[in-house]
């Protein structure tokens, strides 16, 4: 993606997105907390890595040596190193939260209590601060207290059941897909806290901050949809199908003749059609077995074989003119190389090359979704561990002697 002809993005710390004026402290480690605070950022908020002396586990996630976690997901964010386990620390924390409108935290359910943080300190220092509580299980509930990696969620929630084929074992995800969704959600729920705070406080009412419980669980569970009710009513549990579907067909994944696949999707019946027709079997949707989607999902092998057949004697370039020419759902099988070199991406700016003061530029993903009056901005790259320690410090009003006591003492750095 990198090259001469491209320009990397400059960093503005200037800029300005629709969140302006919110500030975020994000005690969170890893990745749900911290898409959480990266969609704030993105959109203007003022994040605030509030990180131990070790930092956040995330800057340790390395590739080729090189920190790009954290690079991608701590974009637009700032940080400072406090130790929470010294007093000086905590009473730090307790002056920045006044001035907070959000604090992100992933501890194990009652870590926060036992800090002498829980949400009734908080809430007693901020009433307006809305507290994001990111866990595996919920606050509360059997599991409560157990560790709640996205691993033990993508099992426990049904997900990795649905994934993979029915003579192999359940696949998880191979990227934290749980974090990354139940993130989103978090944005989603900060926003409308926010909008519900500063709604009662332009009503008269004084701004009142709330308890967001986001579970991991829940989270992807949610990606199910209507498994629960399907299940309730049939008493049936679906099986894993591969990259088939257990809703419609022709649904798969079809290796062309020079190795390469394609994904294709015949939900509709008008779409269905259009495929039997491009593959010169026009007679499959008056056959008792095809005519319907409920019949061709029973006869799933049969309709695979029949569109299977038809790709392995193209190469990939020749069945995806084909199938697009007659408007057919098709789309060709990408690694992130493909990706990256693809049209589409490049022309839309899907991925964009930022500047980066160790690696001169590094590709990460555009600031998703795209407003038409009020979009994101990119105003600074991922932080150095505890590289805004003094200036934030400074901005909850402590001066430079007290600074230099925290410092002394290790609470900050």
């Amino acid at each position: 993606m990198s090259g001469p002809e491209t320009q990397p993005i400059r960093f503005d710390a200037n800029a300005r997105g629709p969140l302006h004026g919110v500030r975020v402290l994000d005690l969170s480690r890893l990745v749900a907390g911290n898409m959480v605070s990266l969609q704030l950022g993105d959109f203007g908020a003022d994040v605030i890595k509030v990180e131990p002396p070790s930092g956040d586990p995330l800057r340790d996630w390395r590739d080729g040596g090189k920190s790009l976690h954290w690079k991608t997901y701590a974009r637009n964010k700032r940080s400072i190193m406090l130790d929470l386990r010294q007093g000086a620390a905590k009473d730090a924390l307790l002056r920045l939260i006044k001035t907070a409108d959000v604090l992100i935290e992933n501890y194990r359910p009652g870590t926060l209590e036992e800090m002498g943080l829980g949400p009734d300190v908080l809430l007693k220092a901020n009433p307006g601060l809305i507290v994001v509580r990111v866990s595996g299980f919920g606050q509360t509930g059997p599991y409560a207290e157990l560790p709640g990696f996205g691993t033990l969620v993508e099992a426990m929630s049904g997900f990795a059941a649905r994934t993979g084929f029915p003579d192999r074992e359940p696949v998880l995800p191979p990227l934290a897909l749980a974090d990354m969704i139940a993130g989103l959600y978090g944005a989603f729920a900060t926003v409308t806290a926010l909008r519900a705070r500063d709604s009662g406080a332009a009503h008269g009412q004084q701004g009142k901050g709330q308890v967001i419980d986001l579970s991991l669980l829940e989270s992807i569970f949610s990606v199910l949809g209507p498994e629960a009710a399907i299940y309730a009513q049939t008493g049936s549990v679906k099986e894993r199908v591969g990259s088939a579907s257990n809703t419609s067909s022709p649904r798969n994944v079809y290796r062309c003749a020079d190795g390469h696949y394609v994904a294709l999707s015949g939900s509709t019946q008008a779409m269905a059609k259009r495929v039997f027709e491009t593959i010169g079997r026009a007679d499959m949707i008056k056959d008792p077995r095809f005519a319907s989607n409920s019949d061709r999902v029973k006869h799933r092998p049969l309709v695979d074989a029949a569109v299977g057949g038809w790709f392995a004697q193209r190469t990939r370039e020749e069945a995806l003119r084909l199938m697009r020419e007659a408007s057919v759902t098709v789309g060709p099988v990408y690694t992130i190389a493909d990706a990256m070199s693809d049209a589409h991406f490049r022309g839309r700016g899907v991925i964009v090359d930022v500047e980066d003061r160790e690696l001169g530029r590094v590709p990460m993903h555009n600031i998703v979704p795209r407003l038409s009056d009020t979009p994101g901005a990119w105003r600074r790259p991922a932080p150095g561990l505890g590289e805004h320690t003094d200036a934030i410090l400074t901005e909850a009003g402590l001066d430079r002697e007290a600074i230099a006591r925290l410092r002394a003492s290790g609470a900050a750095g």
